[in-house]
């Protein structure tokens, strides 16, 4: 019996430093976050009026809604836009993550300062940074500016050199396209790939070495061992990852359908329509979230099963 209560007094302790770590982001979010919360809902359902005397809501139903669904050409663009980009961007991004993860796993030297090499886009990647480099791999490199522009007008960083010598060579363009496509994003990949190398390099050090003693014990090969040992060790790692991506593919500063969000609401002052089109797409990001996880955790697997 006293081993008992002192389990549950165990649990009991651990439950109450759990809500310390809750009750701040939830004190935070009663003062800060549930009006604005409450009052985007009641936004979405009406039609705002600006005036100087301050702003008149008028009761619309699903009118917005409606509107976003059927009769707005932007949105729904913007929108198959993003969800194609993501579709294409998490296999890159998770599969380069976890290869560089990997690299960097092994014991070499100045194996710090690289992993600070990796992680320097997470630390540095303000909004204003990245935003001047994108626009300057895009926009100017399309433009053909002269080198030294920009950063990222490097052929290193984009596929263009490489498309001529690929098409050059094996005459298929259209096997070649997914590959075209691939080192294209390159430069978008590695800065976006920082937080997942990171959690990978947690989760690659979290495997106990007793795993892999076996396994040379038994001669399994390093190809075998990675996907006998290392891949179902750190498969929940690749459902936080995936996640992860999505939810910053989805907020990143450069996503169209965020901004266009923000232009229906300071450009054109229709906060109702605005708050209707975020919250559709607040909900179907949540839809996505749960297809993915529902899908990916059927095969993550879990050693204390």
């Amino acid at each position: 019996m006293k081993n008992r209560k002192r389990l549950k007094t165990l649990s009991q302790r651990q439950a109450r430093i759990g809500r310390l770590f809750v009750y701040p982001w939830l004190l935070g979010f009663l003062i800060f976050f549930a009006w604005p919360f409450i009052q985007s809902i009641i936004f979405a359902f009406s039609q705002l009026d600006v005036s100087p005397e301050g702003y008149n809501l008028i009761f619309v139903g699903f009118k917005n809604f409606i509107k976003a669904l059927r009769e707005d050409p932007n949105f729904i663009r913007y929108l198959t836009t993003e969800v194609g980009n993501m579709i294409v961007n998490i296999p890159l991004i998770i599969m380069f993550s976890l290869f560089i993860a990997i690299l960097l796993n092994q014991r070499f030297r100045g194996r710090t300062l690289v992993r600070a090499i990796f992680f320097l886009p997470v630390v540095v990647m303000s909004g204003a940074l990245l935003y001047v480099l994108e626009s300057n791999s895009i926009e100017q490199f399309a433009m053909g500016a002269q080198a030294g522009m920009a950063l990222s007008n490097s052929p290193f960083l984009r596929g263009i050199d490489f498309r001529l010598f690929l098409i050059r060579i094996t005459g298929n363009i259209p096997f070649l396209m997914p590959v075209i496509n691939a080192i294209d994003r390159i430069y978008e990949i590695i800065w976006k790939s920082g937080v997942q190398i990171l959690i990978f390099l947690a989760g690659l050090q979290s495997i106990p070495s007793s795993l892999y003693e076996v396994a040379r014990v038994e001669g399994a090969t390093a190809w075998e061992t990675f996907w006998k040992v290392t891949l179902p060790m750190i498969s929940p790692i690749i459902l936080v990852n995936v996640i992860y991506t999505v939810i910053d593919s989805f907020t990143d500063y450069s996503n169209d359908v965020l901004r266009y969000i923000l232009e229906v609401a300071f450009k054109q002052l229709n906060h109702g329509y605005s708050a209707a089109i975020a919250w559709l797409y607040f909900i179907i990001i949540g839809v996505v979230l749960l297809l993915l996880m529902w899908v990916i955790s059927k095969r993550v697997f879990y050693m204390n099963e």
